[in-house]
Order: C-alpha cells, then structure tokens, then sequence
C-alpha cells in the first residue's frame, strides 16, 4: 500500500496546533521560495488543450498556485484534457459499438481511450486542486484576525 502524498507546509500550518506547527506540534518548515507567475503555454498546444490551459490558468494564478516551473505538469493535464474530448467526439461521430461478430459488439476502441485519459485527468486535476476533494487540500490560509479563540488552547 503507498503512503499518502506529503502535505504542503501550508496546509500543515492550517491544521496546526500553534503557530509554525504542525497538528503533532512539529516545526514546519517553510515551502521553497518558488516565483509564483504562471508559466507561458506550449505554442504547439492543440486547439481543446489550448482552451483549457486558457481556462484553468487565471484562476490558477489568481491563487498564487502556479510556478514557471509546473508547465510540463500543466501541458500534461492539458493535452489528456485534449485527447479525452477528441476521442469523445470521434465515437460520437461513429458511434459507441462498431460491429457485431460472433462473439458479441465490438465498443469503439475511441472508449478505451476516454477511459484512460478520464482517469489520468483525474489525477492531473488533483495535482492542481482542480476537483472538489483536492481544492480543500490546495486552499490559501486566510490571515488570522484573532477573532476566533482556539477551542484547544489553554485558558492560562
């Protein structure tokens, strides 16, 4: 069984017992100083990539969760984006069975294609926060006003 994926330090800090630790009381220390611009897209990204690199970056950038150096990973999440809508339109062009032989239908092979890049989509979008379960991991820690009293702080 793999272990769970590291936690960014942010989300350590988020979940931790005082400030600078973590939820065990561990110092955390301080993510890489990363320029925080998003990267320029691939002149060669397809149309569908294209659009969706369009899409997402904005938002992306507008919470400071993009770096020059995550373009590999987003060309990746972009192009199987790409390659999902393609193959979704040529099996809509042809249809989800192609024949029937002795053996029963034959699917369009377009609907292993999908499958696969439907998962590894899923993947890429986590990387990014880009579901509803990863966005709760990838979310920015709001400044503490000190309004909220610490429910497990210590009266004294």
């Amino acid at each position: 069984m793999a272990s769970p994926k590291p936690r960014p330090a942010g989300l350590k800090l988020v979940e931790g017992a005082r400030p600078g630790r973590d939820s065990g009381g561990r110092k955390v220390a301080p993510p890489p100083a990363f320029k925080r611009v998003p990267p320029d897209p691939p002149e060669w990204l397809p149309g569908e990539a294209r659009a969706e690199w369009d899409r997402v970056v904005p938002e992306l950038a507008r919470l400071d969760l993009l770096k020059p150096v995550d373009r590999s990973a987003l060309t990746a999440y972009c192009l199987c984006w790409d390659r999902l809508v393609q193959a979704q339109r040529q099996m809509q062009d042809d249809g989800s069975v192609l024949s029937t032989n002795s053996q029963g239908r034959v699917r369009h092979p377009a609907v292993a294609v999908i499958e696969a890049a439907s998962k590894e989509l899923r993947s890429w979008a986590g990387e990014f926060g880009l579901t509803p379960s990863a966005e709760s991991r990838v979310g920015r820690q709001e400044a503490d006003d000190g309004d909220e009293a610490n429910p497990f702080a210590g009266s004294g």
